[in-house]
């Protein structure tokens, strides 16, 4: 199964310079170490956002689970990456009660 309404997903610009790619974060330090080894920059924060869509869209959903908030969405995958090692991430979307555009949640190595 692929995510739905994959092709209108979100990924929001705060999710990626204040979390994925912030090393002061303290919950998003990790993340941002681990982006940057393979590529990924702040100050080309666009290409992670557009990476993390397109595994949205282009791998399938291996976890589905109803929350308080509406579906969440696990893709395990591996991540398209600039200097094209590609690891293996899991990116986690929400698609909100009463909504049909997928929200970027999380993204870590696995």
């Amino acid at each position: 199964m692929k995510l739905p309404h994959a092709g209108k997903a979100r990924v929001d610009r705060k999710k990626i310079l204040e979390y994925l790619l912030s090393v002061t974060h303290e919950d998003g330090r990790g993340k941002a170490l681990f982006f940057e080894r393979f590529g990924f920059s702040s100050q080309n924060w666009k290409v992670l956002s557009e990476s993390l869509r397109q595994h949205g869209q282009n791998n399938d959903v291996t976890v589905v689970k109803e929350s308080d908030f509406g579906e969440r969405y696990t893709i395990d995958a591996p991540l398209q990456t600039p200097d094209g090692r590609n690891p293996t991430v899991r990116t986690v979307w929400i698609m909100e009660k009463h909504d049909t555009i997928p929200r970027l949640i999380t993204a870590y190595p696995i």
